[in-house]
Parts: structure tokens; C-alpha cells; sequence
């Protein structure tokens, strides 16, 4: 489902070319989980931001169910992002003048599918009913709990049913006993919603619980193979 094949990434700077990833390659199927571990200031960011389209590789490719996705203009880009990728970081980023249905239904906005955009609200009232915030549509961000507004954050990620959910240190700013929460969550969802899943974390615990585990070093993916 989503190939990636020697990507790199460099900047310059004054003093010369720095290099964040090199010869990265990975392949994801669909409906797989894996996580991505590794030092502060590795790239894992970077890395999930280049498959995201978010940010564009210095080279190699990136297949999404055999698109390519490096050559495509910024319009095209932001098409992909928002029908096709889901997105959690470890800040919700959810509008705090907005309920948490309306913050749900943001990424639906821009859809050109009436029949999607109809279908939205039910959805919606149908995930987070299943992340158990049925009964908090009406409420705003800032009436919520931290590991609440992170269920939301999740919950508009899946909203126009992407075929791939990238968490970028999802559970970075919650406590413990959220933070495991969220980690069943999302590997929930991931057999439920039959998305895939890559997570990048510092957080062992949660990375055990996805079905691959790969450590960025020296700029590339080390697969490891005894991490359950």
C-alpha cells in the first residue's frame, strides 16, 4: 500500500549540506501497524512529514497504492492529504470555538463528494460514539480532558477514511494512564477501520503494540525484529 524507495533529505546550511535521512526505504501493507523509535533530532519527524506530503523528500520515491507521490504539484498534494491520509500529533490542534462535532467535520469541508460530505455528521456521531464520546458532541475543546481531546484529534483523523493514519508522538502530552488508553485506541481502530497505521513515539509501550517496530538510525530504518 505505501512504498518508500532511498528517500533522502538534506539541508544547507551555513555550514554546509545536512543530512536528516538517508536511504530510507519501507513498505507498509494495508490494514499493517508499525512504529518508528529513535533519539530526539533523528528525523522521525522529518520522515513522517515527507509521507504525510507535508514536507518533499531531496530524493527517492514515495508510492501510495502505486501513485507516486514526489512528482505531484502542491495542489494534487493537498488532494491526497486530505482524502487519503489521517493526521494526530502530539498537539490536538482542534478549534476551541468549535464543538467537538464541528471540529470533527473540519477535514470534510473541502470534499467535492456530496454523498461523503452528507454522510459526514452520521460517521462522525458513529466514531466517537466508538472512542466513547458520544455524549460530549455539544462540548468544547477546552471542557475536555487532555486524553479527550486527543480521541477527538483521532476521530478527525478518520473522518473521510483515509488509507493511512500517521501519528506523530500521539501520546506525547498525556499522562500515563491516558496515554495507554490512547495506545488501545488506536490499535483498535487500526483492525476496526482497517487503516493503516505508522506511529512514531519515544513511548516503548506503545510502539511494542503495533505489529512492527523500526528504529531511525544514521538516517535509515532498522527493522526490530525482537521487539515484542
Amino acid at each position: 500500500m505505501l512504498s518508500l524507495a532511498e528517500i533522502t533529505k538534506h539541508y544547507d546550511s551555513g555550514a554546509g549540506k545536512v543530512e536528516v535521512l538517508a536511504r530510507v526505504n519501507l513498505t507498509l501493507a494495508a490494514g499493517e501497524s508499525l512504529a518508528i523509535v529513535g533519539p530526539s533530532g533523528c528525523g522521525k519527524s522529518t520522515l513522517l512529514n515527507i509521507i504525510g506530503t507535508l514536507d518533499r523528500p531531496s530524493g527517492g520515491r514515495i508510492e501510495l497504492d502505486g501513485r507516486d507521490l514526489t512528482g505531484l504539484d502542491e495542489v494534487a498534494m493537498a488532494g491526497v492529504r486530505n482524502r487519503e491520509l489521517g493526521f494526530v500529533f502530539q498537539s490536538h490542534h482542534l478549534l476551541p470555538q468549535c464543538t467537538v462535532l464541528e471540529n470533527v467535520l473540519v477535514p470534510t469541508l473541502p470534499l467535492a463528494d456530496v454523498a461523503l460530505r452528507d454522510s459526514a455528521p452520521g460517521r462522525a456521531r458513529q466514531l466517537l460514539e466508538k472512542v466513547g464520546l458520544g455524549g460530549r458532541l455539544g462540548h468544547r475543546p477546552g471542557q475536555l480532558s487532555g486524553g479527550e481531546r486527543q480521541r477527538v484529534a483521532v476521530v478527525r483523523a478518520l473522518i473521510n477514511r483515509p488509507k493511512l493514519l500517521l501519528a506523530d508522538e500521539p501520546t506525547g502530552a498525556l499522562d500515563r494512564s491516558s496515554a495507554a488508553n490512547l495506545g488501545e485506541l488506536l490499535v483498535r481502530l487500526n483492525a476496526e477501520e482497517g487503516v493503516s497505521l505508522i506511529v512514531v513515539t519515544h513511548a516503548l509501550e506503545l510502539a511494542k503494540q503495533m505489529k512492527r517496530v523500526f528504529e531511525l538510525r544514521d538516517g535509515a530504518l532498522h527493522e526490530l525484529v525482537d521487539s515484542h
